[in-house]
């Protein structure tokens, strides 16, 4: 598997291009900005995008998907449960001082168990609702890698005080669904370095019974 990881926007938000090296197909997941160097990557590899994967709306995540789908013809998959949240893009985009990406046109909605694909990379997809209604994680059982958005965090959680946030329903995401995960999982986490489900699970705070 090609697996690219790179922070892009004012927030560094980790994008990630995750490829399959036979068939040099590929997606693309957060999007957040700075689209000429996710294409100067997926053309260094000589990659072809299929899927745009957001796992949720908040603009330094999904900021750049529009102009990637411009670029590639890529779909862009978002689940429904953040659809408040695309609505509210531009006012997001003035409370960061951030450009307005513009109208946002997403194409289909990942549900839980759902799979996505790079040529013979496989993703499932796990509904993660806590920091946003329809947050997503994405994991390569294969590869055990799991990216989290801003689920997980490197010794912390994703804040829930912003619209849509609920820290009872994040708790309950992660206990049941990330925290199941094999001990050995790689975090790819929406910010910061990359962590392990084992560390979180004997270190993060928030984690503990």
């Amino acid at each position: 598997m090609i697996h690219e990881i790179f922070p892009v926007g004012p927030l560094q938000c980790n994008c990630s291009i995750v490829g399959d090296e036979t068939t040099h197909e590929a997606m693309v997941i957060d999007p957040g900005a700075d689209v000429s160097h996710i294409l100067d990557l997926v053309r260094m590899h000589r990659l072809t995008v299929k899927q745009i994967v957001v796992t949720h709306a908040h603009l330094d995540h999904i900021g750049g998907a529009m102009d990637l789908k411009k670029a590639t013809g890529a779909p862009i998959l978002l689940n429904e449960n953040d659809a408040a949240l695309v609505a509210m893009l531009p006012m997001q985009a003035q409370w960061l001082g951030m450009r307005d990406p513009g109208k946002m046109e997403i194409d289909g909605s990942p549900q839980h168990r759902d799979t996505v694909k790079a040529g013979g990379v496989t993703g499932e997809i796990l509904l993660t609702p806590g920091h946003t209604e329809g947050s997503l994680c994405v994991y390569f059982a294969a590869e055990k890698k799991l990216i989290a958005g801003d689920t997980l965090f490197a010794g912390s959680i994703g804040r829930t005080d912003l619209p849509g946030g609920d820290m009872e329903k994040i708790l309950h995401s992660l206990h049941t669904r990330v925290m199941e995960l094999p001990d050995e999982t790689v975090v790819v986490p929406g910010h910061g370095p990359l962590t392990t489900i084992g560390e979180e699970r004997e270190e993060n705070p928030y984690l503990q019974e």
